[in-house]
């Protein structure tokens, strides 16, 4: 009597790690950049340190969870897309049977951006202690995000050779900016002086490979460090303040003291301007400068003038 032949089930990769780097080689392999790829593994490295023992039997549950935290829909959204991705390819290897991320939409986001007000920048700046490497580093970076607009991955992978600052400018090479643009950017005196201090106090063993705006041990400085730091400044402050909230601070201000939306979005290193759009929310009292400085009337009776006949 023939023998009935059980078809086995796919087994799942030992580890979630071991997946991940795998779904990371073919990313890879797809030509993404590194840094976008980075993205990939920050957001399902956190997801598995959240929830390590999920893999694989209960990835779904687990997905619920950490989608259904309290974090705002821009957060939400970019969560989605990096693990909609990742358990595409899990499903289709045979990781997992089901994809957990089927049914969970896109959030709707306001646009609303969130950002400091000009004396809170102020404030900000006085407050780290520039007698401390650290803390030198922290006044330079917030100079430097507070002058360009960078954002803080790009900002973290400056090299030296990336500042020309006897031209008082910064190239954000392709190899690090976001869309795979170069961009060349003005930098202020203050951010000339602040990045000059930090260079010049740097360890005589470290190499031009070591990133500008490094840790104390010269390291590259990660998101989630510079995270921690700004939220002891925000503790100071009264205000909640988040890497990204230094990045929507420059784009606003720049806007309201007169800046060009076309140069913003140079500055940014926007794609387009529909990105750079999210940044014009203006207030009333924006709306209200605005039409005092552009309104045809305005100009063409003066501001003594009065109107006559009523």
């Amino acid at each position: 009597m023939a023998k009935v032949m059980k078809l086995r089930k796919a087994t799942p990769a030992k580890t979630w790690a071991s997946a991940l780097e795998e779904y990371l080689l073919f990313k890879k392999a797809q030509g993404l950049r590194d840094i976008t790829v980075k993205g990939h593994r920050d957001v399902m490295e956190l997801f598995f340190k959240r929830h390590p023992s999920c893999w694989p039997d209960e990835v779904k549950e687990a997905v619920y969870r950490f989608m259904g935290e309290d974090i705002k829909p821009g957060t939400f959204n970019i969560r989605r897309n990096y693990m909609r991705q990742f358990f595409a390819w899990a499903v289709g290897e045979g990781c997992i049977e089901q994809d957990p991320m089927v049914g969970l939409k896109k959030r709707k986001d306001s646009g609303r951006v969130e950002c400091l007000d000009e004396a809170e920048v102020r404030r900000l700046i006085l407050l780290p202690d520039r007698s401390t490497f650290a803390g030198l580093r922290d006044y330079a970076l917030l100079c430097f995000v507070l002058d360009t607009g960078a954002r803080p991955k790009e900002a973290f992978s400056l090299r030296i050779a990336d500042f020309n600052l006897r031209s008082t400018e910064v190239t954000i090479t392709s190899e690090v900016s976001k869309t795979g643009v170069s961009r060349t950017l003005p930098l202020s005196p203050v951010t000339v002086q602040a990045v000059k201090m930090l260079i010049g106090v740097r360890h005589e063993m470290w190499t031009d490979e070591v990133p500008v705006f490094c840790s104390a041990e010269g390291t590259p400085l990660r998101n989630d460090t510079w995270g921690d730091r700004l939220e002891l400044y925000g503790d100071k402050l009264g205000v909640k303040i988040h890497p990204y909230m230094l990045r929507h601070t420059f784009a606003t201000l720049f806007l309201r003291a007169g800046g060009n939306a076309l140069a913003l979005q140079r500055i940014m290193g926007h794609s387009s301007l529909n990105m750079t759009r999210l940044y014009v929310h203006m207030n009333r009292d924006d709306l209200k400068d605005q039409h005092m400085g552009a309104s045809p009337m305005q100009r063409i009776a003066g501001k003594g003038a009065r109107m006559r006949g009523l």
